[in-house]
């Protein structure tokens, strides 16, 4: 699993590479705590090169999210493929999460 964070504009977005599964999780939620710092900026997660998603890695995701809210920032994600999209539907995350197709 391969992460990437970047600053664009008001927008801090981090990218997303290969199988965010249990094993990774743990180092991937070390690499997204730069995000928890969001005052003032919008989060983009950047699911293009995601292949796969478990449920501690939507848990990061979650966790982020109410971390952004609570800070005034608002919290995307893009690129989702067909399975991931599927998974957070039936989960509700789609009505959570400003879902978009492209950056």
């Amino acid at each position: 699993m391969k992460t990437e964070f970047k600053e664009e504009g008001q927008n801090y977005v981090m990218t997303f590479e290969g199988r965010l599964d249990t094993p990774s999780s743990l180092q991937v939620g070390r690499d997204m705590r730069v995000l928890y710092d969001c005052e003032g900026h919008d989060i983009i997660l950047d699911c293009t090169n995601l292949e796969y998603i478990t449920s501690s890695g939507m848990r990061l995701f979650l966790d982020l999210l109410k971390v952004a809210k609570s800070k005034g920032s608002k919290c995307t994600l893009v690129g989702l493929n067909d399975e991931i999209y599927e998974v957070f539907d039936e989960v509700g995350f789609i009505n959570l999460f400003d879902i978009r197709p492209t950056l």
